[in-house]
C-alpha cells in the first residue's frame, strides 16, 4: 500500500517577507542617522567636546552664501533673520559653521551680530 504525504514543500520563495525585512531596516537606518550636516562644508578641525544646545546654525560656504537653519539668506539681512529665530527664547545660542576657506572677516561679522544683541556662539569643527 502506497501512502502519499499530506504535506508538500513547496520550492518557491516568497520575497514579499524580504521585502519588508528590508522596508524595516531602511526606516530604522533612516530614523537613526544622524545628519546635522545638510550643506556639504568643509570645517577646520579642532580637538574638544560637541554640544547639542543647538538653537540656530548659522552656515557660511565658500561662495560667501549664508545660510540660517538651512534657508539661504542675504548676508545684509542676517541680523535680522537671527533675531527673528532667536526670539523668545532663553539662552540664545548660534552655532557658527565657517568652511575653511572662508575669510575670518566673515566669521566675525557673525560674532558681532551676537554680541551685540547677547547671544552665545559656538563655532562648529571637524573632529580632529
Amino acid at each position: 500500500m502506497k501512502l502519499k504525504g499530506r504535506n508538500k514543500v513547496s520550492p518557491d520563495f516568497s520575497m514579499s517577507s524580504m521585502a519588508d525585512i528590508v522596508f524595516l531596516l531602511l526606516i530604522f537606518f533612516m530614523l537613526t542617522s544622524n545628519s546635522p550636516n545638510a550643506l556639504d562644508l568643509l570645517l577646520p578641525k579642532a580637538k574638544g567636546k560637541s554640544t547639542n544646545t543647538q538653537n540656530v546654525s548659522v552656515s557660511i560656504d565658500k561662495d560667501l552664501q549664508y545660510f540660517v537653519n538651512k534657508e539661504r539668506i542675504n548676508g545684509e539681512y542676517l541680523e535680522i533673520e537671527l533675531k527673528k529665530a532667536l526670539e523668545g527664547q532663553d539662552k540664545p545660542t548660534i552655532i557658527l559653521r565657517a568652511e575653511e576657506s572662508v575669510a575670518i572677516k566673515e566669521a566675525v561679522n557673525v560674532m558681532d551680530i551676537a554680541n551685540k544683541n547677547s547671544y552665545k556662539v559656538i563655532l562648529a569643527v571637524r573632529p580632529n
